[in-house]
């Protein structure tokens, strides 16, 4: 997979501009922090990566189709009625299709996952019945189940106990070594520590 680029990119929410003229390039196979003050773009360079959004004017290159996004767990409304299986399972569309039902390796993966955050016995829970801490490790699972060559992840430790956050940024140094392209938007001094390389919008972003 070739670099990321993003090329000349305009992009507003209406009459608010977020980047204009907006050029980076993100090294593959490496782990990116994603920098900046609030309203500096992070979420919304997520969002063009992931193809969620489109830019005005410019270009966005990934080399895949196949890209896994990480919301933060505040973009994800209380009441929705799935449980946490259900929710890592969501990680695995991709590769099912819409027709095809889960293989024994898709379990496997989803077990892993659960298994993986301590979220094995609260498989059956819906996601409104967990903490923050705990949805926001669902939300994690179900994008590392995807195994996608392209992992973006906004404020991937927000809300985790200091445990769970050095268990997040190992498995996504583990990711890098493996050859994922990993980005993560984040505040977080020990992210960014662990990072390759850092990307600082409100240095690299044309306003």
């Amino acid at each position: 997979m070739p670099s990321v680029t993003v090329t000349g990119v305009d992009f507003a929410y209406r009459s608010t501009e977020v980047f204009r003229g907006l050029d980076l390039s993100i090294t593959r196979g490496a782990l990116t922090a994603v920098t900046g003050a609030n309203g500096s773009g992070k979420s919304t360079l997520l969002g063009l990566l992931a193809g969620v959004l489109r830019p005005e004017r410019g270009s966005v290159r990934t080399g895949t189709s196949n890209v896994a996004l990480a919301v933060q767990r505040s973009h994800v409304t209380d009441t929705f009625p799935i449980t946490a299986a259900e929710a890592v399972m969501m990680g695995r569309w991709r590769r099912l299709g819409l027709l095809r039902r889960p293989t024994a390796g898709d379990h496997a993966a989803v077990d892993r996952w659960l298994e993986e955050f301590g979220l094995t016995a609260l498989r059956h829970r819906t996601l409104g019945d967990l903490s923050g801490g705990q949805r926001q490790r669902v939300l994690l699972a179900q994008a590392f189940a995807q195994q996608a060559p392209l992992l973006l992840l906004d404020e991937p430790t927000t809300g985790l106990d200091s445990a769970a956050r050095t268990q997040v940024i190992g498995h996504l140094r583990g990711f890098a070594e493996s050859g994922t392209t990993v980005v993560a938007a984040t505040h977080d001094s020990a992210v960014i520590d662990a990072a390759d390389h850092r990307l600082d919008l409100d240095v690299a972003a044309p306003h």
